[in-house]
C-alpha cells in the first residue's frame, strides 16, 4: 500500500454502467457551452485525449465542512494558475503505456496482485489504468507524451473543476473506492470500529470481495470532463512533499518545494476509504516504489501552440 504516513485510523487500503462515458462534441464542456475549459484533443503520441484547463483562481486545502482534513490540508489559501494547460481525460492506461514501452524500450512493470490474487492478468485489460509504476516511470511517460506532471496545484484546480465540495459529486458516482469497488458493497467505516487489527480484516474482505480498479472512465465525469480524478488509482504528481508548504507557497503558480525526498500523491484510490477520497488531500511516498495502487495522468503544455 502506498505509504501515507499518517495513522492506520485514517486509511484503508450501477451508476458507472447505467452513465457510460459520453464524448462532447469539440470545443464544448459538461459546464455549458460558453465554458472555457472542457475541449478535447486526442494526443497522437500516446492516443489519449486531453482536456484543456483554462486558467483561474481557486481555493487550495481542506474544504469547508470538511472534518476529515488533516493539518497539512491547512491552511485553505487563494492559489490562481496563471496559464492554461491540458489535463489527462484519463489516468493513463495500459494501452498506452504499452505503446510507450514498445516505442521506448522499456520494460512493462508487473503486472498487479492483491496477496496473490491477479487484478489485470498480464495486463490483458488496456483500458485499465497503469499501475505499479515509479515516479520516475510517470515522468519519463509523460516527457514522452510532450506533456509532464502536474502540479499538485493545477491537479486539485482541475479536480475541483469549480466545485468548493470535499468532492465534485456523490462518492459513489464519481469514483471506485474500496467500498464500492468489489463483487458486493463493504462498509470500511463499520470494519474499522472492529478492533486494532481492522486492517488487516479489511485487506482480507476487499481480497475475498473480489476489489479491484476498474477501467478508466466509467464513473460520472467532473465539471472539465475529466474521468476518476477521485477513487480508481492513487495520481503521482510532480511536487515534492512538504507538510508546511500552504504556510509558505506562493500565491500563483505553485510547483512545490525546490527539492525533498518524497513526492505528492493525489486522489485515494479502490482500496481506500472515503476518508482518503477528497480533493484535497496531500499523502506522499518514496519516488522510487510502486505500488498496485498507484498510476498518474499527464498534464502541461503537450500541444505546440
Amino acid at each position: 500500500m502506498v505509504a501515507l504516513n499518517l495513522a492506520l485510523t485514517y486509511c484503508l487500503c450501477a451508476y458507472a454502467r447505467l452513465h457510460p462515458k459520453v464524448t462532447p462534441e469539440p470545443g464544448k464542456s459538461p459546464a455549458g457551452d460558453n465554458a472555457a475549459s472542457g475541449t478535447l484533443k486526442a494526443n497522437p503520441k500516446d492516443g489519449l485525449e486531453y482536456v484543456w484547463i483554462a486558467p483561474g483562481t481557486f481555493m487550495m486545502g481542506c474544504s469547508p465542512g470538511d472534518s476529515e482534513c488533516h493539518e497539512n490540508e491547512k491552511p485553505r489559501h487563494k492559489v490562481t494558475i496563471t496559464k492554461g494547460f491540458w489535463m489527462g481525460q484519463t489516468e493513463v492506461t495500459v494501452g498506452a503505456y504499452k505503446r510507450f514501452a514498445a516505442t521506448t524500450g522499456r520494460q512493462m512493470p508487473p503486472a498487479p496482485k492483491l496477496q496473490g490474487r491477479p487484478l489485470n492478468p498480464g495486463w490483458g485489460d488496456e483500458d485499465m489504468p497503469i499501475v505499479d509504476v515509479t515516479w520516475d516511470d510517470a515522468h519519463r511517460y509523460c516527457t514522452w507524451a510532450g506533456g509532464r506532471l502536474p502540479t499538485e496545484a493545477e491537479w486539485e484546480y482541475a479536480a475541483r473543476a469549480g466545485s468548493t465540495a470535499a468532492r465534485y459529486g456523490d462518492l459513489d458516482e464519481v469514483a471506485w473506492s474500496a467500498d464500492n469497488s468489489g463483487h458486493d458493497r463493504l462498509d470500511s467505516d463499520g470494519i474499522s470500529k472492529e478492533g486494532h487489527d481492522y486492517y488487516a480484516v479489511f485487506l482480507k474482505r476487499m481480497n475475498e470481495n473480489g476489489n479491484n480498479m476498474h477501467e478508466v472512465g466509467q464513473k460520472r465525469a467532473n465539471e472539465f470532463w475529466l474521468f476518476d480524478m477521485l477513487g480508481n488509482v492513487w495520481e503521482w504528481v510532480n511536487d515534492w512533499y512538504d507538510q508546511n508548504y500552504y504556510q509558505n507557497g506562493p500565491p500563483q503558480d505553485p510547483t512545490g518545494p525546490a527539492s525533498g525526498k518524497k513526492r505528492v500523491l493525489r486522489g485515494g484510490s479502490w482500496n481506500y476509504d472515503s476518508r482518503n477520497v477528497r480533493v484535497s488531500l496531500r499523502v506522499w511516498d518514496d519516488p522510487a516504489n510502486s505500488d498496485d495502487n498507484v498510476g498518474f495522468r499527464c498534464g502541461g503544455e503537450v500541444f505546440a501552440p
